[in-house]
């Protein structure tokens, strides 16, 4: 995957990341912007996550998309800005300190043996009973987690018992090129 994006398109989805969240926060617009660039144009996948003082701030994505990827990418800013259900929407003074990671997914893979699971190259998505858990690939390598612990964390993520991946769970691997500003 990492031959998706050359380093000054993934520095440019970064600051278009940045500069939607600015705008957004402040006064409720999202920039209107135009590229030509083939890996900001890619149809793909991806996930944006803000941090502040090192601690997870937002993190909202999607799995596949119909739209260019620098659009996908203003939309899940926002998105990791103002929605994500587990924190506040950011404020004006929540601008001063915040850094950015994106990650641009590969298709969904469904598996059949968690042995297909590779930490630290794999995200886990997991649904069961129209419950669903995701956890993006680094997750487990931020956290020294082994295959087990992650697909109990991602059963937790779904709300559901730690154990439930391995009962009639359906389980999707994805990975992921991840690039951030710290």
């Amino acid at each position: 995957m990492t031959e998706l994006l050359t380093k000054k398109e993934q520095r440019d989805l970064l600051k278009i990341a940045r500069e939607t969240i600015v705008s957004y926060v402040t006064n409720a617009s999202i920039p209107a912007i135009e590229s030509a660039s083939k890996g900001l144009n890619l149809v793909s996948g991806c996930f944006v996550t803000i941090k502040q003082h090192g601690q997870l701030r937002g993190c909202i994505g999607n799995f596949v998309s119909d739209k260019p990827l620098y659009r996908l990418v203003q939309e899940m800013a926002v998105s990791a800005a103002t929605r994500d259900p587990r924190f506040y929407p950011m404020k004006q003074q929540d601008l001063q300190a915040f850094e950015l990671e994106i990650s641009v997914l590969s298709p969904l893979e469904r598996i059949s043996s968690i042995d297909d699971i590779r930490v630290g190259t794999h995200g886990i998505y997991l649904v069961k009973n129209g419950s669903r858990g995701v956890l993006l690939p680094q997750v487990a390598t931020e956290y020294g987690w082994n295959r087990e612990t992650f697909l109990r964390h991602t059963c937790l993520k779904a709300g559901l018992p730690e154990n439930a991946w391995q009962k009639e769970c359906e389980i999707y691997i994805f990975s992921a090129l991840v690039f951030g500003e710290a």
